[in-house]
């Protein structure tokens, strides 16, 4: 793989070289695990872990990459636990299926809670790619707070849960960064499925949302967001589009192109208790 794939792959002149499913899966792991920080966070590194710590006190903080091995293992999962809990913050390890040493078991056996196995899906997108192509004419991008408002109730209809911590947070980082862009599907006055996505890194652009409701399901809509974004994150220059999919997701973003790089699970642990 030339240089440029590594270092600028956003130069549309090295869209020729592609890479496999390992150099893809050692770009995610450098950019968006090892190098990344997310707006509204604070990065702090050791020798063992990448931490990110919430700037906000009612929101947690995670553990992204982690360098330990069985025999120290526990020791720094003790360390992490006792850093977060003395700020009164929880937090969530992110454990990925192709990491060593694995660390499900052991953060199990430390307190935290498992959470859904989802399935860590790319692509590497070309020009010639058939999302690039996609009617994207449904689509409205949205830029305002009435319209991710109008987002979290699609959501929170939904899943039939409280969505407003998410959308003071998407509308904070939409009004103090560049990384934001959310789009939807409306059917007259009504927004009937979402999505939105982060420029990250170098080259990605991570994708979220995706729901649409019950009534409005089978007619594209998901495909459509998804080619929207894909559209957006190339003129921006971040064409290499990841997703953390669920089961229902994950078939139709192999029909688009997206590979498995892996499994990822959110492994969280309550602020102040280190127990």
């Amino acid at each position: 793989m030339c240089k440029k794939a590594i270092k600028l792959y956003n130069n549309l002149n090295c869209w020729g070289v592609m890479m496999d499913k390992n150099e893809l899966r050692m770009l995610f792991d450098r950019e968006m695990r090892r190098e990344v920080t997310p707006p509204g966070f604070r990065r702090e590194e050791s020798e063992q872990v990448i931490r990110h710590v919430s700037l906000h006190s009612d929101e947690h903080g995670f553990v992204i990459y982690s360098n330990v091995t069985l025999a120290n293992a526990r020791e720094i999962i003790a360390g992490e636990k006792k850093r977060f809990s003395d700020i009164k913050q929880g937090f969530e390890w992110k454990v990925y299926s192709y990491d060593e040493p694995n660390l499900l078991n052991l953060l199990q056996e430390e307190g935290f809670k498992k959470g859904e196995k989802e399935a860590l899906m790319a692509i590497e997108l070309t020009q010639d790619h058939s999302l690039l192509k996609h009617d994207t004419s449904n689509v409205k991008e949205i830029t305002d707070e009435d319209g991710i408002k109008a987002i979290m109730k699609l959501e929170e209809t939904i899943w039939n849960e409280p969505f407003k911590d998410l959308g003071e947070r998407l509308w904070r980082d939409f009004t103090e960064t560049n990384t934001l862009r959310l789009y939807g599907i409306y059917e007259g006055e009504e927004l009937v499925s979402a999505a939105w996505m982060y420029l990250e890194g170098e080259n990605f652009s991570s994708m979220w949302g995706g729901s649409t409701l019950k009534e409005h399901r089978n007619k594209g809509h998901y495909t459509a967001l998804l080619a929207a974004r894909a559209k957006k994150a190339v003129e921006m220059g971040h064409p290499i589009l990841m997703v953390d999919a669920s089961p229902m997701s994950e078939p139709i973003l192999k029909k688009c192109g997206f590979e498995r790089l892996g499994y990822s699970y959110g492994m969280t642990f309550p602020g102040g208790d280190n127990k």
